[in-house]
């Protein structure tokens, strides 16, 4: 099985720290060239040199904030003229939690442009290089709300089903040999952001932090919730030579907690 990702350069969104910097780390492990791409200078700086290099791989980083459209269309720009990126990690933080009926009109677009609008204006500018390059590779990080829709996160769960249609809809459009788009689902993992849904919960329902996490973790077949590296090792066997047949899919990574097939 072909997994080395060798002589490849992988763009990584959110890369800073959780599910980013260690889809970038297992990336780099393969053999791949990592560009990390977040708005925290000092991380990625941190970032950078916890990547791999025994076998000659350039890693960088570039400085945009996701939730200025601005930002990461000119950090693409300039990326993509200096060098062709064959694999696209689309990752960034989710919308806020809270109850859908209470959200804002200005909430839903500011998650559309954070995550539908950067993905599709990144996938415009690396698609042209992975077509000349024989090899392209998608991967969005999105949700298991796309299965199910979860309690209390409304506009996330709108947000992340646009993003799966809209990554369906460019996997039957592309239409070319060794160039893939799939979607990552990760569920409740050990990361900042599941932090700070557990306590937006028990504020929320005037209960502990220990009681919310109790009740989650009894939700989750394996009884324990996954970490950045195992979301990660399915986002980088996506990216590799061996996954060329899988596209267009959204891949659930849990645990077994999504309740449906």
């Amino acid at each position: 099985m072909n997994v080395s990702l060798t002589g490849k350069t992988a763009l990584v969104c959110g890369s800073s720290q959780g599910i980013g910097l260690a889809t970038a780390k297992e990336l780099a492990s393969l053999g791949a060239s990592c560009i990390l791409l977040a708005r925290n200078r000092e991380r990625l700086e941190k970032a950078v040199a916890q990547l791999q290099t025994g076998t000659g791989q350039q890693h960088s980083f570039a400085v945009a904030d996701f939730s200025k459209i601005e930002d990461v269309q000119q950090a693409i720009e300039t990326i993509v003229q200096q060098q062709t990126v064959h694999i696209l990690i689309n990752n960034s933080g989710g919308p806020a939690a809270g109850p859908i009926l209470k959200a804002k009109s200005s909430d839903f677009l500011a998650g559309m442009n954070q995550h539908l609008v950067n993905n599709h204006n990144l996938v415009q500018a690396v698609l042209p290089g992975m077509l000349q390059a024989g090899y392209g590779r998608i991967i969005n990080i999105i949700s298991t709300s796309v299965k199910v829709p979860l309690k209390n996160l409304g506009v996330s769960n709108t947000v992340r089903h646009a993003v799966a249609a809209w990554a369906k809809s460019v996997a039957n459009e592309i239409g070319a040999p060794n160039i893939t788009i799939n979607n990552v689902l990760p569920g409740s993992t050990s990361t900042a952001r599941l932090e700070s849904l557990i306590q937006h919960t028990a504020t929320s329902q005037h209960t502990t932090i220990e009681e919310v996490t109790k009740q989650m973790v009894a939700e989750i077949p394996q009884r324990r919730f996954g970490t950045a590296e195992e979301i990660a090792a399915v986002a980088a066997f996506l990216a590799t030579p061996a996954a060329s047949y899988v596209n267009g899919a959204s891949i659930p990574v849990d645990g077994g907690r999504t309740g449906s097939i």
